[in-house]
């Protein structure tokens, strides 16, 4: 687990755009039962979350189109929420960071951390937002 220190900045360059935290696998239950669509970031401490991942997830707000809600958890951080996050992402293997795109509870677009890592926050937050104009 990472010190809260160290994690606070990376959180809050998520929640102050929107984001709500899950923090236990009952508030992702919760979440994931809400109608619509929603994103889900699994946040993580390495580099290309910081360069790629958080920038391109919120770049991609930047739509006509977009999710209902917006939740994130802590890969590292977070354990129970993350598990159970990673559950409903099924069959992509565990990866973080990774973006999880869902309308009414339902898995329609994935970006693994294959996806992202090297790639410009812009390429990550296009596929985004091609996903919320297809989904949204």
């Amino acid at each position: 687990m990472y010190p809260a220190d160290l994690v606070k900045p990376m959180r809050e360059d998520l929640t102050a755009i929107g984001f709500e935290e899950l923090h236990s696998g009952a508030a992702v239950e919760s979440a994931m039962t809400k109608e619509g669509t929603t994103l889900v970031v699994v946040n993580s401490v390495c580099g290309c979350a910081a360069a790629n991942a958080r920038p391109g997830a919120k770049a991609s707000l930047d739509n006509d189109k977009k999710p209902d809600n917006l939740v994130t958890v802590f890969a590292g951080v977070d354990k129970e929420a993350t598990d159970k996050a990673r559950g409903y992402m099924i069959p992509f293997p565990p990866s973080s960071p990774s973006m999880a795109l869902f309308r009414n509870g339902e898995l329609v677009h994935m970006l693994e951390r294959h996806h992202i890592e090297g790639r410009p926050a812009e390429m990550i937050a296009e596929n985004l937002k091609d996903a919320y104009n297809e989904y949204c």
